[in-house]
């Protein structure tokens, strides 16, 4: 009988010590994947599965309204029944926070020169001070560009986050628009683009570029009317107190 008892506590000592082991083992393992990606110190953006992940390219300079206003209406989709909603997170070359043109300081969700970055759905480029000159000198920004299309469903671009796009080389064969002011500028550096004037956003392929400013609101309702149906777009550009109607937006959907 006490050989019995003792080996029940043997065994239960035992038990014990491979059940903490086995979690400072677990701890230990998750610490090293996060710096592995480099997100040991950081608050990490909760991925949810089951839905579309949509990533915003910020840097310095990024202006807020290209920015805030397609995140906002992607956002809100969580509060929408019975749809597929979204994953809105911001991705940056560093984790430090960046500028925005405006001023306001935000820290990037993830980092795409270090980080392990979810599978990419929706790929949003908001529009930069530099986009028409030093950024388009960013290799590393624009290979990362190059390498989540490849998987996005969707590319869209704000504003003259469309000239990011065509560094890029992917408005080689479809037709784009940008900030209306900029359209000249944008025929002149890419002479071989089909860039239109007098819309707000243009639809071809999974490419969706929009004039920018309050209008990013538009090209980004008209994502989720594409995605959802007319009555979820109407419900959220209400929530945001947006009239919306597709067919008041001039824009153009190539077949």
């Amino acid at each position: 009988m006490k050989n019995l008892i003792l080996c029940l506590a043997l065994f239960s000592l035992i038990s014990c010590n491979n059940s903490t082991e086995k979690s400072e083992s677990t701890d230990e393992i998750q610490k090293q994947s996060q710096k592995l990606s480099g997100q040991d110190n950081r608050q990490l953006q909760k991925i949810e599965p089951n839905r579309y992940n949509v990533a915003f390219l910020i840097m310095d300079g990024t202006y807020n309204t290209e920015l805030t206003a397609p995140y906002d209406i992607f956002q809100h989709t969580i509060f929408r029944d019975s749809i597929k909603a979204m994953n809105v997170f911001t991705v940056a070359n560093t984790n430090d926070a960046i500028m925005t043109f405006e001023g306001i300081r935000i820290l990037p969700d993830f980092n795409y020169v270090t980080d392990l970055i979810p599978k990419i759905d929706i790929l949003v480029v908001p529009s930069a001070e530099h986009h028409l000159d030093s950024d388009l000198e960013d290799e590393t920004m624009l290979n990362f560009v190059k390498k989540a299309d490849k998987e996005a469903q969707f590319v869209t671009s704000h504003c003259d986050g469309s000239f990011v796009l065509a560094k890029a080389g992917l408005l080689d064969n479809v037709v784009s628009t940008t900030f209306p002011s900029d359209i000249d500028k944008m025929r002149t550096m890419f002479p071989n683009l089909d860039i239109r004037k007098d819309v707000l956003f243009v639809h071809d392929g999974k490419y969706i570029t929009s004039a920018g400013g309050a209008k990013s609101f538009e090209a980004a309702l008209y994502l989720c009317e594409y995605l959802y149906g007319k009555q979820i777009a109407e419900s959220l550009a209400g929530g945001l107190v947006i009239d919306w109607k597709l067919e008041n937006a001039p824009h153009l959907v190539i077949e």
